[in-house]
């Protein structure tokens, strides 16, 4: 009876293990089917017919045109840029910020309703926070600023930095709340006071996660889609102040595949521009990991 039973065992922890790595595997093949099916799909045009000057360096989006077909991308990419780096100068400061008040200043009782409430933020979807934007946003900009339309720049920047806020700060938390106790138990009986603890022991100590939730904030806002459709006045053209409405890359594609006929130019030229964000958020985590890897390494 032990034996059958320990070869049971010894059956399930083989079987879980198999579980496991199919799992690990997994991850790797859908992102890989990912990219092939977005690269099939304007692989046609990429290679038969693509200007990259044009595509980069100009900002004519005439993909309808009759008479003359223009795929100039460089103000969607301005757009795309503007926003986010927009977002990010917001979320980031504010996202740590909220994580060193949750982790070092905040009761348990207070820790948790806090914790929720991000947490509620995070489950918001985008199409509301589009809503938001477009509803309460626009008029709100337009009266502070007499700005003639308040779907711009700063609207879709704020609208994204709030809801790349939840994962900066849940991930920021986390890292502080891994640094040893030790650290501060130390850093006090050398007589820091709570901000030198703060900035010269549990920064430092989590800056591998505190980068790595930056960089998940700036993938989140990389690739919004809806929010920033519904809140940035999706007009093309390069921003050269936050009041300036823009397009971004995911608000183009999902403005304009459902309209494109299947396996145009048009619509190949969308699945390229996909290629391009794909590109973007692998160089970004690609980035992540080599920065981290040198912390570690040092």
């Amino acid at each position: 009876m032990h034996k059958q039973r320990r070869r049971w065992e010894v059956i399930a922890e083989a079987a879980m293990e198999v579980l496991i790595r199919l799992c690990g595997v997994s991850a790797i093949l859908f992102i890989l089917s990912i990219f092939f099916f977005v690269f099939r799909e304007g692989a046609g045009f990429l290679f038969g017919g693509f200007d990259p000057r044009e595509f980069f360096g100009s900002i004519e989006w005439y993909p309808t045109s009759k008479t003359n077909v223009r795929y100039g991308a460089l103000a969607l990419i301005a757009g795309t840029a503007s926003v986010s780096l927009l977002a990010m100068s917001i979320a980031v400061p504010f996202g740590i910020g909220a994580a060193i008040f949750i982790s070092e200043f905040c009761g348990g009782r207070l820790r948790e309703i806090l914790k929720i409430i991000i947490e509620l933020l995070a489950a918001i979807p985008s199409v509301v926070w589009g809503f938001i934007g477009l509803t309460v946003m626009n008029p709100i900009i337009m009266r502070l600023f007499d700005a003639p339309i308040g779907l711009n720049v700063l609207n879709g920047g704020i609208i994204v930095a709030l809801m790349s806020s939840p994962i900066i700060v849940s991930i920021s938390e986390d890292a502080l709340k891994a640094v040893p106790d030790t650290y501060r138990e130390a850093a006090l009986a050398l007589g820091a006071t709570k901000w030198q603890l703060i900035y010269r022991v549990l920064l430092p100590a989590a800056k591998n996660g505190l980068l790595a939730a930056g960089l998940l904030g700036v993938g989140r806002a990389v690739g919004e889609t809806m929010a920033v459709l519904m809140a940035t006045g999706h007009s093309i053209n390069i921003p050269h102040s936050v009041m300036d409405s823009v397009r971004t890359l995911t608000a183009t594609i999902a403005a304009e595949l459902g309209e494109a006929p299947v396996h145009s130019e048009h619509y190949q030229v969308l699945f390229i521009i996909g290629i391009l964000l794909f590109s973007i958020t692998f160089v970004i985590n690609l980035t992540a990991d080599l920065v981290v890897r040198g912390i570690r390494g040092r």
